[in-house]
C-alpha cells in the first residue's frame, strides 16, 4: 500500500474537536518542543485548509495566469460588440497592476519582460483609453519595438490583431478547415494534436477561411519595428517543407474548391457544438472557448443563439472581481484541488469517517464521467470513466485527476469500490505503448504538429510524462500491487530519469515537480529506498536546497538549463521535495531544514504566501499560479513527515 494510501495513524480525532490544534506529533518524541513546533504548523495549516471548503463538499483555489487571458477578453468582447465600460475599466485595471517597472509584462510573476504578452496588454490598455503618450505606454512600446514590434509576435498575437485589421490575414499561416477530412490515420489529423490544441485547432480553421475585420479606431503603428520577414526554413528540415506547403495552401485560400470548402466548414462548425460542455464552455479552458465563440459567430449564430448565450454566461463564472480589478481564470480546478485537499487532510491526521473528507469523496463521486469522450477514438473498447480537472468536460477526462481522486476516495469511508474499479480499468487501458501516461490522451505523440508554422505558441502533443506516469503507478501501486501496467510504469519512470537525478515535470514546475511525484511512486511500487536511481534522487534534491531551507525552481528551467532546481523557495516546491525525501526514508538534515523553513514562513493564518508560478501549461510559454497549492502541499508534506520521520523531527539523524 502507497503512502497516499495507507491509514493515517496520527493525530487527530475525526470530530469537531481537532480545530482545536489536536494534530500532534509522534508519540515517541524525545523533543517536544521540536515536534510541537512542527505540528502546531500542521495545526494552523489544517484549520486553514478545511475554512476553505465549499458547502458542496469541494475545494476550489484561484487560477492566475498572465495578462494575456484578460486582454484577450476584452478582444472577444470588442468583436462580439459586448464590451462594456466597467468591464474595460476594471480589466485595465488589473492589467495595469501586473505591469513591471520597465513598462512591460511577464509570463509569470518575476518573470523575464515577454514579446507577445506585452503587445496584447498594450492593445487592451488602448481600447480601455489609455494614450500612446502616458508614460506606461510609452515605456511598453519602447520594449516591444526593441524586441523586434508586432513583426517578431507570436502567430496567436497577429491572429488577433488580423480580426481588428491591424495586420494581413494573407500574411499568418494558412490552417484550411479541410484539414476536417482527414483520416484518424493520416499524419496531423485533428486527433495528433493534444486535445486543448485541437479544440482551438478546430475553432481557428473556421476564423481563418472567413477571414473577418472588425476596424478599430485605433492605430498600432507606434509598435511596428520595420523587422524583415524571418529567412525561410531551409527545405531540408520539416519546418522548410511546412513553410512551402503553406505557400501552396495560400494559393488555394484564393479559390477554395466551394462545395469541399462549405462542407468542411459544416463538419467544423458541428465539431465544435458538439463538444460544448453543460456550463457553456469548450475544454474548461480559455483559448478553445473563446475561439469557438468567435468561429461560431462567424458561421452565422447570433448572440442570442443557445449556444453563443451560453457560452458568454459561462465566462462570467470563470471571473474573478476583487480589489484587484476583473480577471479571468484561464481554467478552474475544483477536481484537482478536492482530490489533493482529501489526500493532504488524511496525512494531516483526519481519520477516514471524518465529514470533512466524506462529503468531499461524495462530491467527488458526483463528478465520475460516464460518457466516452474523444479519448475513445483510439480506444474505442474502452469502458468510459475518470475524473476531469473541472466542473464541466465531459470530453475530456484526465489520467492526473483520476489517479489523485482515487486515491483521495482511497482514503474516506464513502462507499467507493465500484467507481474506483471503473477508474482503475479506465486508467490501465490509457497506458501508451511504451508504458507510460500522458494527461489526456493514448499515443498523442506526433512529432509533426509541432513544425507547422502556425502552430508556435505551446505544447501541441500530449506524449506520456514523469509526473502523471508516477502518480498512476502510485494508485496502481496501492490497489493492484506489481502487476504488469505497474512493471511497465515503473520502467518508464527509470528509464526518463535525468542524468542528474531528478525527473521533468510536465503539469508542474519543473525537475522539483517531477521528482517529488516520481520517488514516492517508485517506492510505492516497491522499489527500495537505496535503488541507485532513489538515491540519486535524494542527492539532487539535497544539492538544490536553497540557503534558507527551501527550495524554488524558476519556470526558465524550462528553457534554460541553469536555473534547473534553482529559485527562490516556495512553500509548494519545498513541499514536495520534502514528499520525495520522506518517501526515500531520507535522514539527513535536508528534511528538518525544509520542516523549518515552513514553520518559519508561515502567515498566522495558517497559509504561505506564494506569488510564483509553480503550475505548468505549456513549457515554456504559459504558467499557472495554483493558489492551493501553497496550502495543500504544506500540509500533505508536514502530516507525511511528522508520521514518517518522527525521530529525525526531534534530531536523531544519521549524520
Amino acid at each position: 500500500m502507497s503512502s497516499l494510501t495507507s491509514t493515517q495513524s496520527g493525530a487527530g480525532s475525526g470530530t469537531r474537536e481537532r480545530e482545536d490544534a489536536r494534530v500532534e506529533g509522534p508519540a515517541r518524541s524525545t523533543a517536544p518542543t521540536v515536534a510541537h513546533s512542527a505540528a502546531d504548523c500542521l495545526a494552523r495549516a489544517v484549520r486553514a485548509l478545511e475554512s476553505l471548503q465549499e458547502p458542496d463538499g469541494y475545494w476550489k483555489g484561484e487560477l492566475e495566469t498572465n495578462v494575456t487571458i484578460d486582454a484577450e477578453d476584452l478582444l472577444l468582447r470588442e468583436f462580439l460588440g459586448i464590451r462594456t465600460a466597467e468591464q474595460t475599466a476594471e480589466t485595465a485595471r488589473w492589467i495595469r497592476s501586473r505591469q513591471a517597472d520597465d513598462g512591460t509584462w511577464a509570463n509569470f510573476h518575476g518573470g523575464p519582460p515577454e514579446l507577445s504578452t506585452t503587445v496584447e496588454a498594450y492593445i487592451a490598455l488602448r481600447l480601455a483609453g489609455d494614450e500612446p503618450q502616458a508614460a506606461h505606454m510609452a515605456s511598453a512600446a519602447k520594449f516591444i519595438r526593441a524586441s523586434g514590434g508586432l513583426e517578431r509576435t507570436r502567430v496567436f498575437t497577429r491572429i488577433w490583431l488580423a480580426l481588428f485589421g491591424l495586420w494581413r490575414w494573407e500574411d499568418l499561416p494558412v490552417l484550411p478547415p479541410e484539414l476536417m477530412f482527414l483520416p484518424k490515420w493520416v499524419p496531423l489529423n485533428i486527433y495528433d494534436f493534444g486535445c486543448w490544441a485541437r479544440q482551438t485547432v478546430v475553432a481557428l480553421t473556421v476564423v481563418g477561411a472567413h477571414r473577418p475585420v472588425h476596424e478599430l479606431d485605433l492605430s498600432l503603428d507606434e509598435l511596428r519595428s520595420g523587422a524583415p520577414a524571418p529567412l525561410a526554413k531551409p527545405l531540408t528540415t520539416w519546418a522548410g517543407r511546412f513553410q512551402l506547403l503553406d505557400r501552396v495552401l495560400h494559393l488555394y485560400e484564393r479559390r477554395p474548391i466551394r462545395f469541399l470548402r462549405r462542407a468542411a466548414l459544416r463538419r467544423a462548425e458541428n465539431w465544435i457544438v458538439k463538444r460544448q460542455e453543460a456550463d457553456g464552455c469548450w475544454g474548461g479552458i480559455q483559448p478553445p472557448w473563446v475561439y469557438s465563440l468567435i468561429a461560431l459567430h462567424l458561421q452565422g449564430y447570433a448572440l442570442d443563439h443557445p449556444v453563443v448565450r451560453s457560452g458568454i454566461a459561462g465566462l462570467d463564472g470563470f471571473t474573478v472581481n476583487d480589489s484587484l480589478g476583473r480577471r479571468l481564470e484561464a481554467c478552474q480546478s475544483p477536481v484537482w484541488d478536492t482530490a489533493l485537499a482529501v489526500t493532504a487532510l488524511a496525512d494531516a491526521g483526519l481519520t477516514p469517517d471524518d465529514p470533512v473528507l466524506t462529503s468531499a469523496a461524495r462530491w467527488l463521486l458526483a463528478e465520475e464521467i460516464a460518457v466516452p469522450g474523444d479519448w475513445s477514438v483510439r480506444r474505442p473498447e474502452l469502458a468510459p470513466s475518470g475524473w476531469a480537472f473541472e466542473f464541466a468536460n465531459d470530453w475530456y477526462p484526465d489520467i492526473d485527476d483520476t489517479a489523485e481522486v482515487v486515491l483521495a476516495l482511497l482514503r474516506t469511508t464513502e462507499p467507493a469500490g465500484e467507481a474506483i474499479s471503473r477508474a482503475v480499468a479506465w486508467v490501465e487501458g490509457m497506458q501508451c505503448r511504451d508504458g507510460g501516461w500522458a494527461a489526456f490522451d493514448v499515443d498523442n505523440t506526433q512529432e509533426l504538429c509541432r513544425e507547422l508554422p502556425f502552430c508556435d505558441f505551446g505544447e501541441l502533443i500530449d506524449p506520456p510524462s514523469a509526473d502523471v506516469t508516477a502518480h498512476v503507478v502510485e494508485v496502481l501501486s496501492g490497489i493492484q500491487g506489481s502487476g504488469q501496467a505497474v512493471q511497465r510504469g515503473v520502467e518508464w519512470l527509470l528509464a526518463a530519469q535525468e542524468k542528474d537525478g531528478s525527473w521533468f515535470g510536465r503539469w508542474g514546475s519543473n525537475y522539483v515537480y517531477g521528482t517529488g511525484a516520481a520517488v514516492p511512486a517508485l517506492i510505492a511500487a516497491g522499489i527500495p529506498t537505496d535503488h541507485p536511481a532513489v538515491r540519486l534522487a535524494v542527492s539532487w534534491l539535497e544539492l538544490h536546497q536553497n540557503d534558507d531551507g527551501g527550495w524554488g525552481e524558476d519556470l526558465r528551467s524550462y528553457t534554460d538549463v541553469s536555473y534547473r532546481g534553482r529559485g527562490p523557495s516556495t512553500a509548494s516546491q519545498t513541499a514536495w521535495a520534502l514528499l520525495a525525501l520522506v518517501a526515500a526514508g531520507e535522514r539527513s538534515r535536508a528534511g528538518a531544514r525544509a520542516v523549518d523553513y515552513l514553520i518559519d514562513t508561515q502567515n498566522d493564518d495558517g497559509s504561505w504566501d506564494e506569488p510564483w508560478f509553480t503550475g505548468t501549461g505549456f513549457p515554456g510559454d504559459f504558467y499557472i499560479n495554483y493558489h492551493l497549492y501553497r496550502l495543500v502541499f504544506p500540509v500533505m508534506a508536514l502530516g507525511r513527515y511528522l508520521r514518517a520521520l518522527g525521530p529525525f523531527v526531534n534530531g536523531e539523524t544519521d549524520d
